[in-house]
């Protein structure tokens, strides 16, 4: 049974992701009509007095901000200039954001920004790793999502076209080596997640260690990663060295069907990376796919795995980043509750066709 001191983080899901960005107009675009997510509010009116540009995109139960500084001394410049553009901020929705940041900080938090209550919304927030934050949203009553303080709704002329995204199912995190344990212990003690996944991955000369951390009610979870540094520097090392540190790799959105998701996304853009043919023809020796077609999986590129409660279907993208860093990343769960190992392996080998094939960073 949860202590009292847990109740705070007991039903805490992702309010919104937050992008700090050097062009909002392209970045918005691009999660519009590649991810369908549809423009819903932005601080255009109070942007200049705030040092930035927000702008809030929903889909679902998803919800993005796209943060884009005004001033050079405001915490998105900062981060873009040392990691260019990625996540700066995953906030997490609580019944009480005060006691959620009183009780982290007890447990040993550090502390970025004390309670705040403003149109509704009560925030604060804490560091997670690297210059990545964690704030605590508490949404008063009738106070919908996607409502940030400071934002007002805007009117879309045409709304995005819907992929079939649903919410947000989890965040790969690139870690230094030697510091898994670490923030694994981190997010245990001080916002009492519990582990729920652990995998070495051996790929040639290269390995990575894994270890997934999911809060109490299931609605945040993280895949902490950090290179093996006994074998060759691989994908987790250059990515640690692209962007300046730790950070999310991506981001994970759920679909209510995969492949129709994919093939819309497709068609409005988007470019996922390839799966070898030998995948799909040795795929009966590991399952039996029960969920759409072996055909319609190969066709899109769409890698499929089990666990003890059912399959996964999972599809990554190519990264658009000028860094080659951020990518995402599309699920389908039909049942299962954790990752598969098979899709782990060949996510890495996919990733690392992919670096070769682009040659060095430059």
């Amino acid at each position: 049974m949860p202590t009292a001191h847990e109740v705070p983080f007991d039903d805490m899901t992702v309010d919104h992701i937050e992008l700090y960005v050097r062009d909002i107009r392209t970045t918005t675009a691009w999660l519009v009509d590649q991810y369908g997510l549809t423009v819903e509010a932005d601080n255009s009116h109070e942007a200049a007095h705030a040092g930035a540009r927000s702008v809030a995109l929903g889909s679902g139960r998803i919800s993005v901000v796209l943060t884009q500084a005004l001033d050079e001394e405001h915490p998105a410049a900062v981060y873009v200039e040392r990691h260019g553009d990625g996540v700066g901020n995953i906030a997490l929705r609580v019944p009480d954001a005060t006691a959620a940041f009183q009780e982290s900080v007890r447990r040993g938090a550090h502390p970025v920004a004390p309670p705040v209550a403003r149109d509704g919304v009560v925030t604060a927030s804490i560091t997670a790793f690297g210059d990545v934050s964690h704030m605590f949203v508490e949404r008063r009553t009738g106070v919908p999502q996607g409502t940030l303080p400071g934002f007002r709704p805007v009117a879309t002329r045409e709304p995005a076209q819907g992929m079939g995204l649903t919410d947000v199912d989890h965040f790969a995190v690139c870690l230094e080596a030697g510091t898994l344990d670490e923030t694994l212990e981190h997010y245990r003690s001080v916002l009492g997640f519990d582990m729920i996944f652990a995998e070495d991955i051996v790929v040639g000369a290269q390995a990575m260690k894994s270890k997934v951390v999911q809060n109490r009610s299931g609605g945040v979870t993280l895949t902490l990663i950090e290179p093996d540094l006994s074998r060759e520097p691989g994908q987790i090392d250059e990515f640690l060295k692209r962007h300046d540190g730790p950070g999310v790799q991506h981001i994970a959105w759920n679909s209510d069907d995969i492949v129709r998701s994919v093939r819309s996304m497709r068609t409005n853009g988007a470019d996922f990376l390839s799966a070898p043919g030998t995948y799909y023809t040795l795929l009966a020796q590991r399952l039996t796919v029960r969920w759409h077609s072996v055909d319609d999986l190969r066709n899109h590129d769409i890698l499929i795995d089990e666990d003890h409660y059912g399959q996964l279907f999972q599809i990554f993208t190519r990264s658009v980043h000028p860094r080659r860093t951020l990518f995402m990343e599309v699920i389908e769960r039909a049942g299962a509750r954790t990752f598969g190992s098979g899709n782990i392996k060949a996510l890495y080998e996919a990733v690392e066709l992919q670096r070769a094939g682009e040659g060095a960073f430059g």
